[in-house]
């Protein structure tokens, strides 16, 4: 619950940081729809964010904190039809700060089974907190048809996470032995958001994403994180008319 507080708090402390932006431009002059008048004119975008969750499944007792940096072109007018019409943008986002809250090292009952019999020892399993970095170089995104302040999109993405001990944790080998997983882990994801915007340059970013973590056995061993859930709040800034 400490770890998850400290997820909450963050998050908190973000909004205490946008809100007054809202404040200000709530009451500012604005067109029916800033937010189509923007991403008309196929603009760059660039902003901090915060984003944190937790593991799903056998990775519910995890929680995973992350900050950083985005940068994004919305590269295409609008196409398809329907509630389907929309616009293409490519983005990348760099995250200095990563952590993984996992338990504490442990010893682990193990059972298997060989011809016909089955056995079980205990190991030591480590844990605790995990340090690291991340980029995510490869974001597709689809902007859908924006309505008044509103910006919504979906979108897939790829990414990297280096940490300065093999996560997940695992198994503990003697030094020098095969075993354990890996410092480089790739971050397949998928998710969902849209853009608030407060003003005609200035929007604040709400997102839902589902992230896997896989070595794709660049380690002896990759238990990987097969899902988790993070949220990300965002403060993002527009390129300005020509």
């Amino acid at each position: 619950m400490k770890k998850f507080s400290l997820v909450s708090l963050l998050v908190a402390l973000s909004f205490a940081t946008v809100l007054p932006a809202v404040a200000q431009t709530s009451s500012a002059p604005a067109g029916d729809s800033p937010a189509a008048a923007e991403l008309s004119r196929l603009p760059w975008e660039y902003g901090p964010f915060f984003q944190g969750g937790k593991g799903v499944g056998n990775r519910s007792d995890y929680t995973l904190l992350s900050a950083g940096f985005r940068l994004g072109k919305v590269i295409t007018d609008q196409h398809l039809g329907s509630i389907f019409r929309g616009q293409f943008e490519y983005a990348g986002e760099i995250l200095p700060y990563w952590q993984a809250f996992t338990p504490p090292p442990h010893e682990q009952l193990i059972t298997y089974t060989y011809n016909g019999f089955t056995y079980s020892y205990t190991a030591p399993y480590g844990g605790g907190t995990f340090t690291g970095a991340s980029i995510t170089p490869i974001i597709l995104r689809w902007d859908f048809v924006p309505h008044g302040r509103f910006a919504p999109w979906f979108q897939g993405a790829g990414g990297l996470i280096y940490t300065t001990h093999k996560f997940p944790p695992d198994q503990l080998v003697p030094q020098g032995a095969p075993g354990g997983t890996s410092v480089w882990n790739f971050s397949p994801q998928g998710g969902i958001g849209l853009q608030y915007f407060l003003s005609d340059h200035r929007s604040l970013m709400l997102s839902a994403n589902a992230i896997h973590i896989s070595s794709a056995s660049l380690g002896d061993r990759n238990p990987g994180v097969n899902a988790s859930v993070q949220f990300q709040i965002g403060y993002t800034w527009w390129s300005k008319r020509d």
